[in-house]
């Protein structure tokens, strides 16, 4: 009588269940395994800056570098996960290319120059002052309107929403209507 293929496959793999079993464990490749590149790094938890959605994050840093940035697991929106732009988060702090200072280019230049935000900040206040001051509408169509339509805001989604309340109400202070999100572009 022929064994049926079943009974052939059921011999088959018993056979080498066994033969597996006395072969013996393995020795232990414990010595085979590279340390983690983020051993000894501090793990901080963020949100990421990219979008709207605000998927949580764990930043490991060492000797104030960013060695690894992953999906926060215990985060209740992306349970872990990040999507490209999230998962390559470091480069943009690791980046050699990244820009470090304000750079300004003066009028009829084609050179950019660095300058401190010391030099920076009271010229953007006072181009801001300027515009305002040169286009600022007291009334139209017999309405009082006291606004500017020639300055707009463009909110970015790396402010969280104190951030983004605070950049409404001066950017509705300095009398600014046109005030978007980058979200809906």
């Amino acid at each position: 009588m022929e064994p049926t293929r079943r009974q052939f496959l059921t011999v088959l793999g018993t056979g080498g269940v066994a033969a597996g079993a006395s072969l013996g464990t393995p020795a232990p490749a414990e010595a085979a395994v590279p340390a983690p590149k983020t051993a000894g790094a501090k793990e901080t938890t963020t949100v990421c800056p990219f979008c709207g959605v605000g998927c949580g994050q764990v930043v490991s840093v060492k000797d104030g570098k960013i060695l690894s940035i992953e999906g926060d697991k215990s985060h209740p929106i992306n349970e872990g996960t990040l999507c490209s732009k999230g998962a390559a988060a470091s480069q943009v702090t690791n980046n050699p290319l990244r820009l470090k200072t304000p750079l300004y280019r003066a009028p009829g230049s084609d050179k950019w120059e660095e300058k401190s935000w010391a030099w920076v900040l009271p010229r953007i206040a006072q181009r801001v002052k300027a515009t305002r001051d040169a286009t600022f509408q007291t009334e139209a169509g017999g309405r009082v309107v006291n606004r500017t339509e020639a300055i707009a805001s463009l909110g970015g989604a790396a402010l969280d929403n104190e951030e983004c309340y605070l950049l409404a109400k001066l950017m509705r202070a300095l009398g600014i209507v046109y005030l978007e999100h980058q979200a809906r572009i």
